[in-house]
């Protein structure tokens, strides 16, 4: 299979879209993955609340496209409504990637129930973060103490409570950005959280946040025709 690859991610935010299209799409494209980032439409408020019933619309549009082209779902663990595909049984799960596994299956299946003569099931690769993009950035600590001008002894401190960064879980007070946010009130998503990213670089992130190594694995596979 020595042709190229193009993939659509469809992903909930800004931020993620512009980390994929500046760390993702830059590292991808040399090994002959070429990935667009697009905004789910009609984007969730602050926080979160991304519904199925509106992504699926989205899924299927991209998946009518072109047939030659795949599909990918970039969304917070944090932010996916009770609607979601799998999340009432990854609830009782007890680790982020029994979690992540819970409701990438069942987001998976629901996408094949409903698009499966699009070929999703070669064609669509789900992944949802654990718990939010921002648990990415405590893959550098040292990086993140100094764009956020804080201490590094605090950010090793919640590390060192959670073991490492996708198990930075899901409550109002502890989700990734909420501890982000507690530290200090220089914290923005998009420029602070895209200039750490850059920083650390996607090798470590990968080495760091098994889940989001799954993610791209799964989509370098694609290039090496073994899915």
């Amino acid at each position: 299979m020595n042709e190229s690859v193009e993939i659509v991610a469809l992903v909930e935010g800004k931020t993620e879209q512009i980390f994929i299209q500046d760390l993702v799409s830059p590292y991808l494209s040399p090994k002959g993955i070429y990935i667009i980032p697009i905004q789910i439409s009609k984007p969730g408020q602050k926080g979160g609340d991304v519904k199925f019933s509106r992504v699926q619309n989205d899924i299927g549009i991209h998946l009518k496209q072109r047939s030659d082209t795949y599909l990918t779902l970039f969304v917070d663990y944090y932010g996916i409504n009770v609607d979601w595909p799998g999340l009432n049984k990854a609830k009782i799960e007890a680790t982020p990637a029994g979690k992540a596994a819970q409701v990438n299956s069942a987001t998976k299946d629901k996408v094949n129930s409903l698009f499966g003569y699009f070929d999703s099931e070669r064609r669509f690769i789900p992944y949802v973060a654990m718990y939010e993009f921002e648990a990415l950035l405590f893959s550098g600590p040292e990086h993140l103490a100094e764009q956020l001008q804080v201490p590094r002894r605090s950010i090793d401190k919640i590390l060192e409570q959670c073991g490492e960064p996708e198990r930075i879980n899901d409550s109002q007070q502890t989700a990734p950005s909420k501890r982000l946010e507690s530290l200090t009130s220089r914290f923005k998503k998009t420029s602070t959280g895209l200039a750490v990213a850059k920083a650390i670089g996607l090798p470590r992130i990968r080495e760091r946040c098994l889940i989001f190594n799954e993610w791209l694995s799964e989509i370098e596979r694609l290039k090496a025709g073994r899915l």
